[in-house]
């Protein structure tokens, strides 16, 4: 009874909403593309160009990997470049390539403490969109598609 409800409601769906649950479910479950085609009931070829196009991998990558664990580890390098550099004999000023490395490296820091993380953008943009969708689900729709253009942005 329930593979035949499942059958069916894979048949109900448009293709954008096998795409967007195809998506969580890459997201989320952390299937092989070819789970993922047989759950949703697409060919694992529309599910990899789907995958490829929408940049999953680097969604699922920037979920995974938080501001702060990017930012600690930073730290850490940055710390391990002036250990290095202290204990090194005779010269304890930064090589050329040291300094700008470190300068990178502070930067990157900068940037990143100034800016939302792209988990912190996807996690309050998932709380509203399903805030919105008891309210409005049409307009949720219209705006989904103008977070996921939002995200993409970002992560370019």
């Amino acid at each position: 009874m329930k593979k035949i409800k499942q059958i069916s409601m894979k048949k109900e769906l448009s293709n954008q909403q096998k795409k967007e649950w195809a998506k969580m479910v890459y997201m989320q479950e952390g299937l092989h593309l070819q789970e993922i085609a047989t759950k949703v009931g697409i060919s694992r070829v529309t599910i990899g160009k789907w995958a490829k196009e929408g940049n999953w991998e680097m969604y699922k990558a920037a979920l995974s990997t938080t501001r702060e664990d990017q930012i600690r580890t930073i730290y850490l390098q940055l710390a391990a470049m002036n250990k290095t550099i202290a204990e090194r004999e005779g010269n304890k000023f930064p090589t050329s390539a040291e300094a700008d490395a470190i300068r990178k490296l502070t930067a990157a820091i900068n940037d990143m403490e100034k800016d939302f993380g792209i988990d912190i953008i996807m996690g309050v943009t998932k709380m509203l969109l399903v805030w919105m969708r008891k309210r409005n689900p049409e307009q949720t729709k219209e705006l989904s598609f103008l977070i996921d253009e939002f995200i993409q942005e970002k992560l370019r």
